[in-house]
Order: structure tokens, then C-alpha cells, then sequence
């Protein structure tokens, strides 16, 4: 392409538009298939890596290892988001795929603690960081993506497809728990049977990398190239963390506080809610996947409908009724749900937590996508959402579990309403982001794309 041209704006053609969304959705989808693959199964494959002890401290060893999966997104959110802001957010899909499908081939071949000792759990958390540093930079590329491809007045409806694959991955992960538990015995699951969907998962990935390499470039990241090329490259511009940093400081901190509480709640009753009504509700392994898999399943069709609600309401007002109803409801919630029996009530409570946490997720991607210009979005979407799940997510079990250890288990509750609070907070302290979206002035800009001076807090 000629360094005197720019690329015409980008064309919203419904099925273009459609096609390559679910490209990226498809991969999103493997991608979290694998991740919670490992929360899904690691009630059986507990005992298989760590030494015998009783089951909470089984599961607190594996919920530790599962931290240390986060400890390296902000790393793959540094590095992946970097790296797709330069090289363009189709090659940072093709590579966070590849590193999560090495790591589930890993886990499905490690040999247990009896067979090779400590050398079990090392080849565990290793495989943990490589998945770690995959779903950091998955994260930013994917909203990024997502969000950049999605025509004006429809972003919020299309870039709430980025969890409707998290969640698919996730009900894909149950769905094979499920036939699993009805094709094997007990032993059998917990002796091999915890192996196949890591299989799966490193299966499915070779196939999502020839995908992903036939996906097109967002038209976004192809104009920022051309308006590079015509720069020229003496031309003196921040880059990369610099620019973010001094720059956009604060739509980092914005990120920040509209993650924290979303994020320990979805990891709460997404993924910790599991094995917290096996191990204080005391409903069967087989019953709570089952329980999962329905909830999940209406919280994944809430998310197009609510970021389409976004589009005509705003983001404010759908962040606030998430933050406020969590804040209300977390703690007679999950009380509710520890003491229950019923396989329904638990169902119902699930189902209406989540029905909240949705106010959060089916905005997740497209609420910091717009807060960043082209040139650092990848980055400034992925490292402050891959920050916040290192520190609150991927500390959401080994919390709850540790004090569940010291017969505290209802301080986890005020905990997960104290993080929610802090996104009420952040909600009321950012202005309207679809009313200030870097999106809507890149493109009314493309004729003359000379970048803004100036970042206003979306």
C-alpha cells in the first residue's frame, strides 16, 4: 500500500461483520474451554498431583496452582497486547491459542505425584503459567478485535460475543464433565478419565490456529499502519507502555476499578460457586456440573441482549444495576445457596446471581475498548484487566477456601460486596464511555487520521 494513501473507513457489511466474529469467537470459545477445563476437573484430579490429605486441602493445592495461572496474565497482557497493537490483532490470536494448547497437552500427559513426586505439580503450574500468559493477551486482542470490527450504534451487542464464548468454553468444559460422569465410574474419572478433555482441548486448538490465521485484520489496526507508514519512522511518538502510562493514565485507573468487582464476582459464580455447593451445600459432584451447566447456559444468552441495551442506554446505567444488585444481594445469596439441598433453589440462585454479573461481562470488552486509541488499545484493555485478575480473580478460590479452612467462610461474602463496592465506585467517577468512544473518532477521522492530543476519561 502506497505511504500517501489511507485505507478507505471501514465497511459494516452485516455478514462480513458476523463472519469474522465468529471466527474470533470460535477461538475465545477453545480458549476458555481449556482454561476452565482445569477448574472443572480439578475435583478429580486433585488427589493425582498433590499427596493425600483430606479434600479441602486438595482442592486449596489445586485452587493455589489455578492463582498461579494469573500471577503471568499481566505478563501475557504486557507482552500479547504489545505485540498486537504492533503486529495487529490477528497474529496475537493465532499465538495466545497456541501457548493454550501447549498447555493443555501438557496436563493431559504429566504423570501423577506417585509416579514422578514433586516433579507432578511442577509440570502442573508450569503448564498453568503457559495457559496464564495466553488468556492475558487473549483478553485485550480479543476486545479489541471484537470491538473494532463491530459497526457504530452496535458495539456493545457485538463485542458481548467475547463472553458469550468465555461462558460457551466454559458450558463445553461442563458438557464433556457431564458425559463423562455418565460414561465412567467414580474411580475411573478421578484414576484417567480427568485426562480426555485436556486432550480435547490441545485437539481443538491445532484447529482454531488455521482458523484464526484466515481471519482479516481489524481495519483499525490496518489504518493506524498506514498513518505510521505516512508518519514516517523518524517520526517521534509514545509507544507501547510509555504512551500508555503518561498518556492515559487515567482510563488505566477507570479499567481498574471497573474490574475489580466484576471480576471476583464472575470467578465466584462461575467458577468457585462448583465447589462450594460440593463442599458446604453437600450437593453430589454429578448434580452441581448439571446445576452449572443450566445457569451458565441462561447467563451466556443474557450477554447479546444486555450489551445491545448498552448500546441504547448507555454503560453507566447497566455497570450500576450490576454493582448494586451484587453489593444488596452477595451476601443472603450465597448464604442461602451453602445452606440449600435442593438441586432447583440452587439452580434459581445461580441463575439470578448471574443475571447480575451480566450487567458487568456483556460490557467487559467494549466499556475499555472505547476508554483507548488504536495504537495502545490491545494494550490498554489487556494489561489492566490481566492486572485485576492476577490479583482479585485468581485469588477468588484460594480465598474463600482458606477461609472456609478457618471456619470463616462468611467473611469470603462481605469480601466479594467489598470489591463489587469499589466498582460502584468507579462507575460513578467515569463519564459515559459510549459518548467519548476512541472508536467513534478513529473512524470519523480515517480521511485524516492525525491522532488526538488529548484522552478524555470514558
Amino acid at each position: 500500500m502506497s505511504q500517501s494513501r489511507t485505507p478507505a473507513p471501514p465497511t459494516h457489511d452485516r455478514k462480513r461483520v458476523t463472519t469474522n466474529v465468529m471466527r474470533g469467537c470460535l477461538g475465545n470459545l477453545v480458549e476458555w474451554y481449556d482454561w476452565f477445563a482445569y477448574a472443572t476437573f480439578s475435583i478429580y484430579f486433585a488427589s493425582v498431583f498433590f499427596p493425600e490429605g483430606n479434600q479441602t486441602a486438595q482442592l486449596l493445592s489445586t485452587a493455589v496452582v489455578f492463582a498461579v495461572g494469573f500471577l503471568m496474565r499481566p505478563l501475557g497482557g504486557w507482552l500479547l497486547g504489545a505485540y498486537a497493537d504492533r503486529f495487529g490483532r490477528r497474529r496475537a490470536l493465532t499465538l495466545s491459542v497456541t501457548l493454550m494448547s501447549a498447555g493443555s497437552l501438557t496436563i493431559a500427559l504429566a504423570p501423577g505425584h506417585d509416579a514422578i513426586g514433586f516433579w507432578a505439580p511442577t509440570l502442573l503450574v508450569l503448564a498453568r503459567l503457559a495457559q496464564g500468559l495466553s488468556v492475558g493477551g487473549e483478553f485485550g486482542s480479543s476486545a479489541s478485535y471484537l470491538s473494532e470490527i463491530a459497526p457504530p450504534g452496535r458495539r456493545g451487542f457485538y463485542s458481548s460475543f467475547q463472553y458469550v464464548s468465555i461462558v460457551m468454553g466454559q458450558l463445553a468444559a461442563l458438557a464433556v464433565a457431564i458425559g463423562l460422569q455418565n460414561v465412567l465410574s467414580e474411580d475411573q474419572l478421578h484414576s484417567w478419565g480427568w485426562r480426555i478433555p485436556f486432550m480435547i482441548g490441545a485437539a481443538a486448538g491445532l484447529i482454531v490456529m488455521y482458523l484464526r490465521r484466515a481471519m482479516e485484520e481489524s481495519e483499525h489496526f490496518e489504518r493506524e499502519q498506514a498513518r505510521k507508514a505516512v508518519q514516517g519512522p523518524d517520526a517521534r511518538e509514545r509507544k507501547g507502555l510509555i504512551a500508555l502510562f503518561t498518556e492515559y493514565p487515567r482510563q488505566l485507573l477507570a479499567v481498574f476499578g471497573l474490574a475489580i468487582g466484576g471480576t471476583v464476582a464472575f470467578y465466584t459464580y462461575t467458577t468457585y460457586l462448583q465447589k462450594y455447593l460440593v463442599n458446604t451445600a453437600g450437593i453430589p459432584k454429578s448434580t452441581v456440573t448439571v446445576i452449572g451447566f443450566a445457569a451458565l447456559f441462561v447467563y451466556m444468552m443474557l450477554q447479546p441482549a444486555v450489551g445491545a441495551l448498552s448500546d441504547r442506554v448507555g454503560r453507566r446505567p447497566i455497570m450500576f444495576a450490576f454493582s448494586g444488585g451484587c453489593m444488596v444481594l452477595t451476601v443472603p445469596l450465597m448464604t442461602l445457596l451453602g445452606r440449600t439441598g435442593s438441586p432447583w433453589v440452587a439452580f434459581l440462585l445461580m441463575t439470578l446471581a448471574l443475571a447480575f454479573v451480566t450487567g458487568y461481562s456483556a460490557l467487559a470488552a467494549i466499556i475499555k475498548a472505547e476508554m483507548f486509541p488504536t495504537k495502545v488499545r490491545a494494550l490498554g484493555v489487556g494489561l489492566p484487566h490481566a492486572l485485576v485478575t492476577a490479583t482479585f480473580g485468581g485469588l477468588t478460590e484460594p480465598v474463600a477456601l482458606a477461609l472456609k479452612n478457618a471456619g470463616h467462610e462468611n467473611l469470603f461474602f462481605w469480601y466479594v460486596t467489598g470489591c463489587v463496592g469499589l466498582t460502584f465506585l468507579a462507575t460513578l467517577l467515569v463519564r459515559e464511555p459510549s459518548r467519548a468512544s476512541h472508536l467513534d473518532a478513529a473512524q470519523s477521522s480515517a480521511a485524516a487520521p492525525q491522532p488526538s492530543k488529548t484522552a478524555p476519561l470514558s
